[in-house]
């Protein structure tokens, strides 16, 4: 079937390169730092903290390491329970159950796509009835699109619970002039392949406490200690960025404004096709919110119509996606407590996300316009 051809001409949001990669590259192969940690590593995380305005960064080799030590840091373990969003991408949730906690799933509320602030706190005060408090609250900025925050944060604060910011997506998006990153007690940012910027694979651990940031730092590096060699005071893990991903990163992160603009202008020109048959919808303007947008996402009219966009793009070579399955649907969650409205579930079924890399020309943005515009 089309649909499964992996060979695409078109890709949905492939990295892009700025030209400085090389040259980072070589600086650190000629540091000799290869393995986890090095020089570069330390000037990526202050980047990272200048961009946030946070006091402490940890680079990671990937966001779901982020939040599995977020987690740790916070004493999370077997038994606790910990709210998840349930429109996010797996690896929001995975880590609560590598700690052996308990996800309770949220629902999004229809504006920005993002946890409902209203379901939450239904969330905290139904446990709370049963006598279980919360250990963390995470939530995702889906897209890119900053989520309530406000809200959320109150919430927590209210109840004492840890918030825990699943930025990932979202580099570079700002709520009220403060950028995504700056807003939980713990935020986690992910370099993969298919983000703004890329080190390959990574992440990062950002946050204002001192405590929480010596802690991820010594987990990373397997609970080794500082003092005596080959001494370890408990399970680690082998988490820490390398010298030479954090080099290609800070190469991207030069760039990181030019390819934000360049995925925006992406993004208007599809809503552009509403102009000729009005066909998308996407969440709503927000005036104190920047979206990162990371990814180009729509909703159509009806699942046939989505379906059908689908199958003729990739039968063009042009690859598209449907949304994450919410995670209270998969088989491995679907005995979880979740608080629902119905969101999430409409977002699956009529939900797309077309190309959007940095790298796409205007010739291919052009072809992939057409064919949607000849399906409809």
């Amino acid at each position: 079937m089309a649909a499964e051809n992996n060979h695409y001409k078109i890709y949905l949001s492939p990295p892009h390169l700025g030209g400085d990669e090389e040259a980072y590259l070589r600086r650190a192969l000629e540091s000799g730092w290869l393995a986890p940690g090095g020089p570069m590593v330390d000037e990526f995380e202050g980047k990272l903290k200048e961009l946030t305005g946070r006091a402490h960064c940890v680079a990671l080799n990937s966001g779901t390491a982020a939040i599995h030590l977020a987690l740790l840091a916070l004493g999370i373990g077997p038994g606790d329970h910990v709210i998840c969003q349930t429109f996010s991408f797996v690896a929001s949730a995975n880590p609560v159950a590598y700690v052996g906690a308990v996800p309770v799933f949220v629902d999004s509320e229809p504006d920005t796509w993002n946890m409902d602030p209203e379901l939450l706190e239904q969330a905290v005060l139904d446990l709370g009835k049963k006598s279980i408090i919360p250990k963390a609250i995470i939530y995702t900025h889906i897209f890119g699109n900053p989520a309530k925050v406000d809200e959320l944060r109150a919430i927590a604060e209210k109840h004492d619970i840890p918030l825990i910011e699943d930025a990932a997506e979202a580099l570079g998006a700002t709520h009220m002039g403060r950028p995504a990153g700056a807003h939980g007690k713990i935020s986690i940012f992910s370099f993969n392949g298919n983000k703004v910027i890329t080190t390959s694979g990574g992440g990062a651990l950002l946050t204002d406490d001192r405590q929480i940031a010596s802690r991820v730092l010594h987990l990373a590096n397997q609970a080794r200690s500082w003092i005596r060699p080959y001494e370890h005071d408990g399970i680690g893990y082998n988490y820490r960025m390398s010298n030479i991903s954090a080099a290609l990163g800070l190469a991207q992160f030069r760039h990181l404004k030019k390819w934000i603009d360049r995925k925006r202008d992406i993004f208007e020109s599809y809503k552009e096709i509403n102009e000729k048959k009005t066909v998308f919808s996407w969440p709503s303007n927000q005036p104190d919110k920047k979206s990162s947008y990371w990814l180009s996402a729509f909703l159509l009219p009806s699942h046939e119509i989505r379906e059908k966009m689908i199958e003729t793009l990739h039968e063009h070579k042009i690859e598209a996606r449907r949304f994450w399955k919410p995670l209270h649907n998969l088989n491995l969650y679907e005995n979880q407590v979740s608080y629902l409205k119905g969101v999430a579930d409409h977002l699956f079924t009529l939900g797309i996300c077309l190309p959007c890399g940095a790298g796409l020309q205007k010739d291919e943005q052009r072809l992939i316009k057409d064919t949607l515009i000849a399906v409809l």
